[in-house]
């Protein structure tokens, strides 16, 4: 699809003024591809240097990003915090944090490197259970969130809390005494709130899904975020098991490992379905949600690699590889709609 130009060029301070919270949904996914690349690397050693690229790429992504997130805070703080009052807005803001744990995961990946992985990790989980408590009482405690509001972007505080063990699960065993107590408690904690949390965003969603019309336009590619916490939990429980005290059974978890994977399959077709169906409507305009393809699929790739390994079934795994090429051919596709948005400026005015 073209891209108009914009009519005039825009300011630094237009630019900051508004400046989307949900841009480091980039960042997620850009992380998440470099790691499966990685991981797939064990397989084709060819692409162990593409993964390399995608982990440097993706640092200094984060950088660029954190200025002008950083800057509206500092300068516009008022539209700032409009952004977090609003219906659907809102529930973007926990990206950054999210970011923040995906790029701790990559450290842990890439090395490891567990004092930059720690660095990155004590905050991020910090603000992911500061946006949680954000985001959702501003919902909770006010008026102006209807049906129409209900999206699977609200999955998205759930969504940081899982992700908190991705990389605190291995970081737990690198540290000792009242520090490793600490760090165990907020992996807990977080998995906790987020698994049972998801459940009960998944029935309202539904209800969205068959009482109301369907989230096409710039919507469309948040009926994506499904499957990251239905990919990111049993990789979650994985981690969390491996480090707690007392011995628990390894068959048990990787039956309900599979139940979840079982049901992100399903979703990723259903996905693809709904997707197909807005493009074919025409009503898949390209907008920073895009990124909501790339994130949750990079998830569910990351799961079906550690199940299938450890389960046996081969499909298993070559199923995670056919939705790595999806991911991959994605993730250029979104890049390249985001760089020419980013040349016209139109990702920075704000939606007529």
């Amino acid at each position: 699809m073209s891209v108009t130009p914009s009519a005039s060029p825009l300011s630094v301070s237009q630019i900051v003024r508004n400046f989307a919270p949900g841009w480091f949904a980039a960042v997620m996914g850009s992380g998440v591809l470099s790691i499966t690349t990685l991981a797939l690397a064990t397989r084709w050693p060819r692409i162990e240097a593409f993964a390399w690229g995608l982990h440097y790429f993706n640092l200094l992504l984060f950088l660029v990003l954190t200025i002008p997130w950083l800057a509206r805070w500092l300068v516009f703080p008022q539209a700032a915090r409009a952004t977090l009052q609003h219906p659907v807005q809102a529930s973007f803001y926990p990206t950054f944090s999210i970011a923040l744990l995906v790029i701790a995961a990559q450290f842990v990946a890439f090395g490891p490197q567990t004092g930059l992985a720690l660095l990155f990790w004590w905050p991020g989980a910090a603000l992911t259970f500061a946006f949680s408590f954000a985001v959702l009482y501003a919902m909770f405690s006010g008026e102006h969130v209807g049906l129409e509001h209900v999206t699977p972007a609200n999955f998205i505080p759930a969504v940081g809390l899982v992700v908190i063990p991705i990389a605190g699960g291995p970081l737990v065993g690198q540290l000792q005494g009242s520090a490793r107590d600490l760090a165990l408690l907020t992996n807990v904690v977080g998995f906790g709130a987020g698994s049972l949390m998801y459940f009960g965003l998944l029935a309202l969603t539904l209800q969205r899904k068959y009482l109301s019309k369907p989230a096409f336009g710039i919507l469309a590619p948040t009926v994506w975020i499904q499957v990251a916490p239905i990919s990111v939990i049993p990789v979650s429980l994985l981690n969390l098991a491996e480090q707690l005290p007392v011995p628990v059974a390894n068959n048990g978890l990787l039956l309900v490992g599979l139940l979840f994977w079982g049901f992100g399959v399903w979703w990723v077709v259903m996905a693809s379905l709904l997707t197909a169906a807005a493009q074919r409507r025409r009503m898949l305009p390209f907008a920073l949600s895009w990124w909501g393809f790339t994130f949750p699929l990079g998830s569910f790739v990351a799961c079906s690699f550690r199940l299938g390994r450890m389960s046996g079934l081969a499909g298993v795994e070559w199923i995670g590889i056919a939705c790595w090429g999806l991911l991959l051919v994605l993730w250029l596709l979104t890049l390249a709609q985001t760089l020419r948005a980013v040349v016209s400026g139109t990702i920075f005015r704000p939606p007529a």
